[in-house]
This record gives C-alpha cells, sequence and structure tokens, in this order.
C-alpha cells in the first residue's frame, strides 16, 4: 500500500511542479526537467548522502517515466486544474509524510543513528520542492513560514521512535502518517506558520 501511494505522490508531485513551470512559460523539456527534480531530487540527494545505491530511479526506470508522464499530460489538463486546488493540497500532504517515512526507512536500512534517520527523512520530504522553488526564482516554502519540513520532522520522529518501541511497522506507518497529513493539513486550513526572523535597516 505504501508503495502505491509512493507512486501516486510522486505523480502529484511532479504535476505540480509542472504546473509551476508553465507559470514561469518554461517550454516543454523545462516542464519536465523540473518535474523530475520537484518529484525525485530528495530521493536522490538523500541516496547521495547516505551513498545509497543505485539511486532509486536508477534501480526502477519506471519511477522517471511515471513523473515525465505526468508532466506530459499537466500540459493537456491545465486548464482544468484550478478546480483541483484542493484535491492537489492533499496529494502534496499526503506525498511529503509517505516521502518522508521512505527516507527513514533507507537509512534505517543503513543502520545510520537516529539524527541521520530523522535528517534522511526530511530531506526525502522537503527537498524536491525547495529545488521547485529555487529554479521558479521563488523563497522556497519550506523557509517562508510555512508548517512543512517541522510536518516532516514530526512525523520522521514518531515513525523512528514508534519502532524503537517495538510498535508494529504497518501501525507505525499508518499511525506517523496520519499524524503527519492531519498536522499538515491543519496548518493548510487554518494558516499555521513557524515564526519568522525579520531584519531591516530600523532594528539596526
Amino acid at each position: 500500500m505504501l508503495q502505491v501511494i509512493f507512486t501516486i505522490a510522486i505523480a502529484a508531485e511532479a504535476m505540480t511542479a509542472a504546473l509551476a513551470a508553465g507559470r514561469r512559460k518554461m517550454d516543454w523539456f523545462g516542464v519536465c526537467v523540473l518535474a523530475a527534480l520537484t518529484a525525485l531530487g530528495g530521493g536522490t540527494i538523500r541516496d547521495a548522502l547516505l551513498g545509497h545505491y543505485p539511486i532509486s530511479w536508477v534501480r526502477d526506470p519506471n519511477l522517471l517515466l511515471i513523473v515525465l508522464g505526468a508532466a506530459l499530460l499537466t500540459i493537456v489538463v491545465a486548464r482544468f486544474m484550478d478546480t483541483l486546488r484542493w484535491p492537489f493540497l492533499l496529494l502534496d500532504a499526503v506525498g511529503l509524510v509517505v516521502f518522508t517515512i521512505v527516507g527513514c526507512d533507507v537509512a534505517l536500512g543503513m543502520g545510520e543513528p537516529p539524527v541521520v534517520v530523522i535528517v534522511a527523512g526530511l530531506i526525502t520530504g522537503i527537498a524536491g520542492g525547495v529545488i521547485r522553488d529555487v529554479l521558479c526564482n521563488d523563497i522556497p516554502l519550506v523557509f517562508s513560514g510555512q508548517l512543512y519540513a517541522t510536518v516532516s520532522i514530526v512525523t520522521g520522529v514518531i515513525y523512528y521512535l514508534g519502532l524503537t518501541w517495538g510498535v508494529p511497522h504497518t501501525l507505525i506507518t499508518i499511525v506517523a502518517g496520519l499524524i503527519g497529513f492531519t498536522l499538515r493539513v491543519f496548518a493548510i486550513m487554518f494558516n499555521w506558520t513557524m515564526p519568522k526572523f525579520i531584519y531591516d535597516k530600523e532594528l539596526r
């Protein structure tokens, strides 16, 4: 089930990146590149940092084909996307927690210490979005006060502690995923944000 959700989340991330590329008037190649970097970038960076080879999409090229297919599909159906804002936000929230759990699993499988496990989950969950925003010349969403990285960290901590305490893998996956998903949805609905550091000449 996690693999199915993971595949859907990758496609959704690719489509949101394709829309961002369209808003920047990129050509079709740019759309596909941005979609691939967004959907697969976090896992690629994680694998490279941990020395986990082959990298996920090299091991399973179907992931790349799914991403490219989703990006090209977005070009065709983009005019209808405005009516799907909330479904995409929900899929993005699902993708965040699923990517986080998958990243934690990779680090756990390599015997990494707790901090590395949590960071691996965080990188998997947010790095692709950071790459997307930077290439679109935007301040990354995770740096703009949104409860995004925080949700990834909370999900990773709950998942790791649950496994450490002997909670069955399927159960803690569901629990951590539901808590992270709910927190992210509430943050969107009620505009929960992190405190911001503001420094300008009036404060000097």
